[in-house]
C-alpha cells in the first residue's frame, strides 16, 4: 500500500496539539499520539494621527531579530499588556445594537445601511493590504495563559508591502515579510526564508485576504453595530453551512475595517478561542521599524523543489461542505519510524490532516482525544488504520474517518 517514502517533517499543527494536551490520553494509545506529535487594561489606545504616534514612539517596545534589525535597547513590558494576560476570556463582553439604531450613541461616520457582509469584507481586505498600522492583539483561550502579539503593516515608498508579527512572550517569535518572502525567526532554530506572499499568524490569512473564497464553506450574517474595546464596529457571524465546523464571530473597526475581534465558537456557542485587538494605530507613513530592516541580512529563500506525488489507494468520501484536498505525500514518524500515507483538507479557516497505514502495522487501539479546539480520532477497520486530526467536533472527526474507502491493491 505505501512505498518509496521519505522522512518529511511533522506540520507544526501537530506539535502545538500534542505539546499541550496528549497527555491525558492512555498510555498505551500515547505511543501513536507521540508519534504524530513530531510530525509536523486599560482602554486601548484610539487611532492617532501620525504626529501623535512619532510622540509616543519611544514608549513601543521593538523586538527584531539581531540578524536583520539594529539592536534596541530592552524595555519593560507596558502595564496595559500585562494587565490583559490575567484576563480571562470569559470576562471580556460586547454590547451589541441593532443597525441603524439611533439610540446606539455611535458615529455614522462612512457607514451606511445599505452596506452587506461582502461590502464589510471587502473593507477589511483593503485595510490589511494598503493601511501603514500597528496593531496589539491577544489570544485567548479558557484556563490558558494569554499571548500578546504585535503585528505591524507598512506600505513603502516603492509601492513594496512589508509586514511583522511578533510573539511578545517568553524568548519570543517573529515573522518579517518583504514582498513576497517570509523570514522566520525563532529560538534554537536557524533563521530561514520562504515564499509567501502572507505571515501565517493567529489570524487566517484567507479570512483577511480572500474571504469570499469561504463561502462555499460558510455563511455570512449581519448581526449589527456593537461596540469593541471601545471602539465602533460591526459584528458579522460566519456561520458553518452543514454545521459540521465550528462557528465565528468576526467583528471590524466602522472607521477603517480593521478586525477588532474573533470568536470561535463550538456547535453549542461556547467560547473556544478569542483574539482580540488592545490597541490600534493607523499613520500616513511606514513605522520607522521597517526603515530599520537590514534586508542585505535576512535569510535567503529557501529553494523548495516541487515534491512528487503519487496515487494513495485511498481516499475519504465525506469532507465538510467547501473543504478539498491542498496536499498530499508520504511520511515517516519520527518516533516510530512508521510509514504513512498523509493528506491536508482545508475549507480556509480550518485545516484537516488524515494519515492512513496498513492496520497491521498500526500502534495503539481505537482512540478520540479532544483537547481545546483539536480533535485526535484514530479508527483502525479492516486493512487500514485511519487517523484525522484538526480543529474539527468529534462527530466530523468521525464522519472522515468512517467514509474511508480503499481504491486500489495494498502494494
Amino acid at each position: 500500500m505505501i512505498n518509496n517514502c521519505r522522512n518529511v517533517p511533522a506540520s507544526l499543527r501537530l506539535v502545538r496539539l500534542f505539546s499541550r494536551g496528549v497527555k491525558l490520553a492512555a498510555l498505551t494509545s500515547l505511543t501513536l499520539s507521540a508519534a504524530f506529535a513530531q510530525d509536523n487594561a486599560s482602554q486601548p489606545d484610539a487611532i492617532l494621527t501620525e504626529k501623535e504616534q512619532i510622540q509616543q514612539s519611544s514608549q513601543a517596545q521593538d523586538v527584531g531579530p539581531s540578524q536583520s534589525v539594529q539592536a534596541q535597547p530592552s524595555e519593560p513590558q507596558p502595564a496595559e499588556t500585562q494587565s490583559i494576560e490575567t484576563q480571562s476570556i470569559e470576562t471580556q463582553s460586547t454590547e451589541t445594537y441593532p443597525p441603524g439604531n439611533q439610540n446606539s450613541g455611535f458615529p455614522a461616520g462612512n457607514v451606511t445601511p445599505e452596506m452587506t457582509t461582502s461590502d464589510w469584507l471587502a473593507r477589511l481586505t483593503t485595510a490589511t493590504r494598503q493601511l501603514n498600522f500597528q496593531a496589539s492583539f491577544v489570544q485567548s483561550r479558557a484556563g490558558q495563559e494569554t499571548v500578546p502579539y504585535l503585528w505591524r503593516h507598512a506600505v513603502m515608498q516603492d509601492g513594496r508591502t512589508m509586514e511583522q508579527l511578533n510573539l511578545q512572550n517568553g524568548p519570543g517569535r517573529e515573522l518579517i515579510r518583504d514582498g513576497d518572502v517570509v523570514s522566520v525567526f525563532e529560538p534554537d532554530v536557524p533563521p530561514y526564508s520562504l515564499r509567501s506572499e502572507y505571515i501565517n499568524g493567529p489570524i487566517p490569512s484567507e479570512l483577511l485576504y480572500h474571504p469570499d473564497s469561504l463561502r462555499d464553506g460558510y455563511e455570512f450574517v449581519s448581526v449589527g453595530r456593537a461596540r469593541v474595546a471601545g471602539r465602533p464596529a460591526q459584528q458579522i457571524r460566519i456561520v458553518s453551512r452543514d454545521n459540521s465546523r465550528f462557528n465565528y464571530q468576526l467583528w471590524l473597526d466602522e472607521k477603517t475595517g480593521m478586525l477588532l475581534k474573533l470568536n470561535m465558537l463550538d456547535l453549542q456557542g461556547v467560547l473556544l478561542e478569542q483574539i482580540q485587538v488592545t490597541a490600534l494605530t493607523i499613520t500616513d507613513s511606514p513605522h520607522e521599524y521597517f526603515h530599520r530592516v537590514n534586508q542585505a541580512s535576512l535569510p535567503k529563500p529557501m529553494a523548495i523543489s516541487a515534491a512528487k506525488t503519487r496515487e494513495h489507494n485511498w481516499e475519504v468520501t465525506y469532507l465538510p461542505t467547501g473543504m478539498e484536498e491542498v496536499r498530499r505525500d508520504i511520511r515517516r514518524l519520527a518516533l516510530t519510524g512508521q510509514v504513512v500515507e498523509y493528506k491536508m483538507f482545508s475549507d480556509g479557516l480550518v485545516d484537516v490532516s488524515v494519515y492512513v497505514q496498513p492496520a497491521n502495522e498500526a500502534l495503539g487501539s481505537d482512540l478520540v482525544l479532544r483537547h481545546d479546539l483539536n480533535t485526535f480520532l484514530t479508527l483502525t477497520d479492516g486493512k487500514a488504520q485511519v487517523t484525522v486530526v484538526g480543529e474539527i467536533p468529534p462527530k466530523t472527526a468521525q464522519s472522515i474517518a468512517t467514509s474511508l474507502s480503499l481504491t486500489g491493491s495494498e502494494n
